[in-house]
């Protein structure tokens, strides 16, 4: 299914929607209908220019819901997204919505130089939990390895809100309280180092998000700085709850121009 849109930094050009492309191999598939049903993604690219960045965007939904979406903050501003949908708890449990999100993102990196994208230019993240996906996939190199990509080759993560600690669903899933604090293998914390992509956290005001949100950033950022990262930095939008997409989505842009702009 295509569609198309006009107007790109005050200039004419054809944007393209390709809607429910399977990202896992037929091969993995095999017939298991809830995979198929969830694990599909949509892009929207320029489809006249070349060299784009792309985001991959993972929707929130504390990983019990949500939908894939193309946020409109972020559509005819040159670069090219990627909507994707994720399999949820119950029907799931850890780690089986983080490798949905690596095999989301080792799609983008084998497929995007077909529609006229750069597979270093491909930035990851999410609202909420698609933000603790995006980290997750980002900083434990191991999802990805398991498809062949190098997280490393990740241009940039930029979590919106994502739990840095372990997710309160994930611990829902082990019988522990969402205000018992864990870190574990399945905590972005976890995964500290020096060599991660570029990385700006984004939360709302820490008095006005969920629970520690903000806090747990902060830590975070603290600790990347601390085992040498180079390019960690946090922003906190006061003012603003969880519900904090709006002003963010242009920060993320931006750290998009800014990344690019160096390659």
């Amino acid at each position: 299914m295509l569609c198309y849109a006009l107007t790109c930094f005050g200039q004419e050009a054809d944007y393209k929607t390709e809607t429910d492309l399977t990202y896992y191999p037929e091969n993995l598939i095999n017939g298991q209908a809830y995979i198929k049903e969830r694990c599909v993604l949509d892009l929207y690219y320029p489809a006249e220019e070349k060299g784009f960045a792309t985001i991959v965007w993972f929707h929130g939904g504390g990983l019990t819901g949500g939908q894939k979406e193309i946020p409109e903050a972020l559509k005819q501003q040159g670069v090219a997204i990627i909507g994707v949908n994720y399999r949820l708890y119950p029907k799931v449990k850890a780690p089986g919505y983080i490798e949905d999100a690596a095999a989301a993102v080792a799609w983008a990196f084998k497929n995007i130089e077909a529609y006229g994208g750069e597979a270093d230019k491909i930035f990851i993240s999410g609202h909420s939990a698609g933000g603790y996906l995006a980290s997750m996939i980002g900083l434990d190199k191991k999802w990805l390895a398991k498809h062949g990509v190098d997280a490393n080759k990740i241009a940039g993560l930029i979590p919106f809100s994502g739990h840095t600690i372990t997710h309160f669903t994930v611990r829902e899933e082990r019988g522990i309280a969402g205000t018992q604090p864990i870190v574990d293998d399945l905590a972005p914390l976890y995964h500290v180092r020096p060599d991660a992509p570029p990385l700006l956290l984004i939360t709302g005001d820490r008095e006005l998000e969920l629970l520690g949100r903000y806090e747990e950033n902060a830590y975070m950022m603290r600790m990347m700085k601390v085992v040498g990262h180079k390019d960690t930095r946090i922003m906190e939008l006061d003012g603003y709850d969880h519900g904090m997409t709006a002003p963010a989505f242009p920060l993320l842009l931006k750290e998009v121009k800014r990344i690019s702009s160096e390659k």
